[in-house]
């Protein structure tokens, strides 16, 4: 029962690594597509095991699906207010 949190844990601490190694990488351009994708995968994990989105019912997904929308939507008007500010 314990085990699959356990395994995720030490999954985002590699993750965390990886992320804070590419920090001091000199990447280029390939860094913010590499610190996304390190980042969609640890979301990933705590999204199906610590929220046990995978079981039922399926309204838990409605509802984070839901969350996830208004923070993106939130998001995206504050890059807005940002992108349109005279400089």
């Amino acid at each position: 029962m314990l085990l699959p949190y356990l395994i995720a844990w030490v999954i985002l601490l590699a993750l965390l690594g990886l992320s804070v190694l590419t920090a001091y990488l000199p990447l280029g351009s390939f860094h913010p597509l590499a610190n996304f994708s390190i980042a969609i995968v640890q979301a990933a994990i705590v999204f199906t095991i610590f929220m046990r989105l995978r079981e039922p019912p399926v309204i838990k997904r409605v509802f984070a699906g839901a969350g996830f929308f208004w923070l993106t939507f939130l998001f995206g008007i504050g890059i807005i207010d940002y992108l349109t500010r005279a400089r």
